[in-house]
């Protein structure tokens, strides 16, 4: 709802404004200043005007930042072009003032405003001072405006970047170093999932957003960088929901020398230093749900797990058709092509992974739905790949490997997928030559991990959907 606001012709919009103080140090340096002080100290603080209401010859602000707010006091005899400041600012205007730090006489710390600037006009509403903006829609397409309604908004923001910050400054401690790989890539692999294509006019060639730098990661190992990591934007041509959002942020770690239990030690260090980061503790709460992200997390088969819910024993070993009875007896689709490892992996997938709460590596996973994870090294778990899944709160949160580095065995994967691919799954893995000839030059043995920094957030956050973590998530076009 667009306002109109009497401006004095000669009001003009400063190009800079100098010496502001942030809030946030202003209410450090004064903390603890006792009610109905003045300080003699100056100072100059700008943000939006939030509140604003006369009493006669007083008028009263709320001048909020990134950083906080603090109340302005208005005075008719010490405020100069008093009567304009309260008829003509409003709700969302930028402002500037100049004046002396003090407290009220109920202890608010406050600024006695001497001199003021506009800085720009709120030319339309900013919504309900008190109940905020609550419309989802416009929230989320509005979000410059859903920042200053809703504080708590902007305060997960600010948490996702002190955890971002986090994870990078951990991993520089244990020296890795951060790259960053192809967006635009020739061949959408290094996951199972749907890309976006585009096509370069240049070059005469398709192109497509990376669903995944794992691959391009793994050159660099080859290539004698031994702890290399990416943090950044994937982009995948899927669905929305409360977990998913079309381009999403990871966070993928390579080691070499080392393997998928190497992966557990560092994940179990980076998720519980983000948490500290964020909350100040490892013990949380999300949904009414108290999780505790202190190391160790458990451990646990995929089988076991599935054999715990279904109350029964359940391998990978057990013949075909008794695997896929058991998930026709629990309400479970299984496709007539699926061998038994896609088989359990669909009943985990279904039954299983929604009830995890307290922080679960998933591990041993089956070889058939695994195309980058080396084979297990017992010769007791034939057919299971190193990797596990980190779940927290029924959300898988990352994932890790011992990274398969044979080409001929690699070779023999791809080959499966594209066979998958030929049958209609849209979403299975491209063949990838150039990948192929760098593992051929020799890839140490190597542990990857890849964390869902999105899905991080959330949880550390208490957040309810994926859009509330994101500045600017992806929305449907306005009609």
């Amino acid at each position: 709802m667009e306002h109109e606001t009497d401006v004095r012709d000669d009001e003009t919009i400063p190009y800079e404004v100098l010496g502001v103080e942030p809030v946030e140090s202003l209410r450090v340096s004064h903390q603890g200043l006792p009610a109905d002080t003045r300080t003699g100290q100056v100072v100059t603080v700008a943000g939006r005007l939030m509140r604003l209401r006369r009493q006669g010859k007083l008028a009263f602000g709320d001048l909020v930042d990134s950083g906080g707010k603090v109340q302005l006091l208005l005075r008719r005899e010490v405020t100069t072009d008093f009567e304009i400041f309260v008829h003509q600012r409003v709700l969302g205007d930028w402002v500037a003032v100049t004046g002396e730090v003090m407290t009220s006489r109920s202890g608010e710390l406050s600024v006695e405003v001497r001199t003021w600037q506009l800085l720009a006009r709120a030319r339309r509403n900013f919504g309900d001072k008190w109940r905020g903006v609550s419309d989802p829609d416009i929230r989320y397409r509005q979000r410059y405006m859903d920042l200053w309604a809703n504080p708590e908004v902007r305060e997960r923001l600010k948490v996702r970047s002190r955890v971002i910050a986090q994870l990078r400054g951990d991993l520089g401690d244990r020296g890795f170093m951060e790259v960053e790989t192809p967006i635009l890539q020739p061949i959408a692999s290094g996951a199972v999932a749907r890309p976006f294509v585009t096509h370069h006019n240049a070059l005469d060639a398709d192109l497509y957003l990376r669903i995944a730098p794992e691959l391009y990661l793994k050159r660099l190992v080859v290539g004698g960088f031994e702890r290399v990591f990416e943090l950044g934007r994937d982009f995948r041509n899927e669905g929305l929901s409360p977990r998913h959002n079309p381009e999403f942020t990871m966070l993928e770690v390579y080691q070499a020398y080392t393997d998928v239990y190497g992966m557990i030690e560092l994940t179990e260090a980076l998720i519980s230093q983000a948490a500290l980061a964020a909350c100040g503790t490892t013990e949380i709460v999300y949904q009414g749900q108290r999780i505790d992200l202190k190391p160790p997390f458990r451990r646990a088969t995929m089988e076991e797990l599935v054999s715990e819910v279904v109350a029964r024993q359940v391998s990978l070993d057990q013949p075909l058709e008794d695997l896929v009875q058991l998930a026709h007896d629990h309400g479970v689709k299984v496709e007539p092509a699926d061998g038994p490892g896609r088989v359990v992996f669909t009943l985990y997938e279904e039954l299983v992974e929604s009830t995890i709460v307290e922080p679960t590596f998933v591990l041993d996973f089956p070889k058939e739905v695994s195309p980058l994870a080396r084979d297990h090294r017992d010769p007791a778990k034939h057919g299971r790949v190193e990797q596990f899944d980190l779940v927290i709160m029924g959300r898988e949160m990352g994932t890790a490997y011992s990274e398969l580095n044979d080409p001929d065995e690699q070779r023999r994967r791809f080959l499966q997928q594209a066979e998958a691919r030929r049958h209609g799954d849209d979403e299975a893995m491209v063949l990838d030559e150039d990948f192929l000839r760098a593992l051929e030059h020799g890839m140490p043995p190597t542990g990857g991990l890849g964390i869902g920094v999105d899905r991080l957030v959330i949880l550390l956050t208490d957040a309810p959907h994926i859009k509330e973590v994101i500045a600017f998530p992806a929305l449907r076009p306005e009609i």
